[in-house]
């Protein structure tokens, strides 16, 4: 077909980017995407017959896309190759469709639409939105190829156009209902009952971008966007329930070493997770511990909890060769779990990690990036043969072997089966019915691929991830989820890999105990912090909060405030931390030397309490 031809595309695109307007002001007339990518309408016969062609681009290129394997796309660079592109016309060609995208939301979405014509009308339900449409696929299509493995220079996705978006005022936007269908169409009765009171024109252009194409906003300005929708949920989940003495909250009672055991029986049951959470931790004796939870213990329950839930050695999750945790395919072999049981921990899981989330921690998770991509992708979170990459590296290498094969693959001697070995058991499956008699052959070899594919990243693992899916998103809806790409998310739950701001964080600090910003053992603190290099920093930031990240938008953002408090004048005592208060308990040494000493033996130890 036409997608499979990469001359005719490039002749293609070359003819989209050649295409003038008539102009008084330049001789040759004004480039058609230029004009489009303004926001400004080109007189329409010559508008009608470019959106004809650049449908046609984006629809070929997006179905050439998918069958085009790492290799195929990142390394084709000769005559024959099936990639029409090389990855520097590609950025070119992304960035372009980008801009135009962004420029035909404006077309539906016009600044007069209280004069909004019949004419109007009918151009954007039959030029800009299918424009649109077309090539808001193809965009979708690459931000997923870069954001998997980059090809893009860093910031290629970002437009200043999306810095309008006030994240505050998000949450009045009802982001749950598709702006796009409803655009060039004066609103009905039932839409405005539904919807909520008209948008201005600047806010349903910028509804749509966040629904449409989020990945053109900066991330700091989406990750405002959802801390905005989270408080106002809070708000009117405590509005809701404000009749209750001391409003309402979720008491928890819990066994320190039995821990997941307890939250597991008590919250798994729990109709509104979204409550403020109080926790009472009980230990081995049988006692209360003393304290009240003002939230630190929450956190540090939560934190704990994440913890001992992802540990493979519980079950529920398994490590890739990165040690990258995704979800067991085989848990439900496991004597503790049944089917049912399983889906029942998994939803658990995702609510918890949910509750985390919706708190504002950081919980240190490395989580498989195509687990992650299941999470935020639309439907049941199905992916294609791309991501096998990230679960199964070798038999990804070896499909792409097959796939490129010059002997007779009959001789090969495979067949539509897969042997799973599990808990010192083989089983033999098929790939489809009948499987077992027949071969792979030059033929069907494309179609072997696919459905073992689909075998490993889906069929063996969509109970788990729909189970996981259905308790993230009691907490968090899907469409605040996909605001965000895969890599993102894991930035979200975990915090980013930059490095420890040592001026904001001393911004930020709070001081008890008798200590001040002046006072010499603070000072020589800092100056010891100056010297460290990045993983000692991290390993101290672990050690007073229990995650080596900063949060995503600053120290700010740290609840509770980082604090340092005198531990005395006892210069043999060692540095300690109560992680659930984000508090250091540091004895008053001034030497510099001394201090540094004990900062380090205790950072790197991982004491915390039991050095009290």
């Amino acid at each position: 077909t036409l997608a499979f031809m990469p001359s005719f595309l490039r002749r293609l695109w070359q003819a989209l980017c050649d295409a003038r307007a008539p102009s008084l002001f330049t001789p040759g007339g004004t480039p058609l995407l230029q004009l489009l990518s303004s926001g400004v309408c080109p007189p329409g016969d010559v508008a009608s017959g470019f959106a004809c062609q650049l449908s046609l681009f984006c629809s070929l290129l997006a179905h050439l896309l998918p069958t085009l394997h790492d290799t195929e796309f990142y390394e084709s660079q000769t005559v024959g190759d099936p990639m029409p592109f090389s990855l520097d016309q590609l950025v070119e060609v992304s960035g372009q469709l980008r801009t135009l995208c962004l420029g035909l939301l404006e077309l539906c979405f016009p600044e007069t639409r209280t004069s909004f014509s019949e004419r109007q009308s009918q151009l954007v339900s039959e030029l800009w939105k299918p424009m649109f449409k077309a090539a808001v696929a193809l965009v979708r299509q690459l931000y997923a190829r870069d954001s998997r493995r980059s090809f893009c220079p860093e910031g290629h996705w970002v437009s200043p156009r999306a810095n309008q978006i006030c994240p505050e005022r998000v949450p009045d936007w009802n982001l749950q209902v598709p702006r796009l269908a409803s655009c060039g169409s004066v609103a009905s009765r039932k839409q405005l009952e539904e919807e909520g009171p008209p948008l201005a024109t600047s806010e349903l252009r910028s509804v749509a971008l966040l629904q449409e194409m989020p990945f053109v906003v900066p991330f700091p300005v989406r990750v405002r966007v959802l801390q905005s929708l989270i408080a106002q949920d809070k708000s009117e989940n405590m509005r809701e329930l404000s009749n209750f003495l001391l409003g309402p909250q979720i008491h928890l009672v819990v066994r320190r070493d039995y821990l997941y055991e307890d939250a597991l029986e008590k919250l798994s049951g729990e109709l509104n997770l979204k409550l403020k959470l109080r926790v009472q931790l009980v230990n081995a004796a049988g006692l209360e511990e003393a304290g009240v939870d003002g939230g630190g213990l929450m956190r540090e329950f939560l934190g704990e909890l994440m913890r001992t839930a992802f540990d493979p050695n519980r079950g529920l999750f398994r490590c890739t060769h990165d040690r990258r945790l995704y979800p067991n395919p085989a848990v439900s072999q496991l004597p503790d779990y049944g089917p049912l049981q399983a889906a029942r921990q998994y939803t658990f899981v995702g609510r918890m990690l949910a509750k985390a989330l919706y708190e504002g921690m950081l919980v240190e998770l490395p989580l498989a990036h195509f687990f992650l991509a299941k999470l935020v992708s639309p439907g049941r979170g199905d992916l294609d043969l791309h991501h096998l990459a990230s679960l199964e590296p070798l038999v990804y290498r070896n499909l792409l072997f097959l796939k490129g094969y010059p002997g007779d693959v009959a001789e090969l001697g495979l067949d539509f089966t897969v042997l799973s070995s599990q808990l010192g058991h083989s089983t033999l499956e098929e790939l489809k019915p009948g499987g077992a008699s027949i071969p792979v052959t030059a033929a069907n070899r494309i179609e072997y691929m696919h459905l073992m594919a689909d075998h490993l990243l889906n069929a063996k693992l969509r109970q788990q991830c729909l189970a996981f899916r259905q308790g993230l998103e009691e907490l968090l809806p899907s469409h605040w989820l996909r605001l965000f790409a895969p890599h993102e998310l894991q930035v979200l739950i975990s915090g980013a890999q930059s490095p420890v701001d040592l001026e904001d964080l001393r911004q930020h600090t709070h001081y008890e105990g008798g200590y001040t910003a002046d006072h010499p053992v603070v000072r020589a603190f800092w100056k010891v912090l100056e010297g460290f290099d990045e993983r000692q920093r991290r390993l101290l930031l672990k050690f007073v909060t229990s995650c080596s990240r900063p949060p995503l938008l600053g120290f700010k953002d740290l609840e509770p405030q980082f604090c340092i408090q005198s531990a005395g004048a006892e210069p043999g005592r060692l540095p300690t931390a109560s992680t659930c208060m984000n508090l250091l308990k540091l004895p008053e040494i001034p030497d510099e030397s001394m201090l540094r000493d004990k900062l380090l033996y205790a950072i790197e130890s991982g004491a915390g309490f039991e050095l009290s």
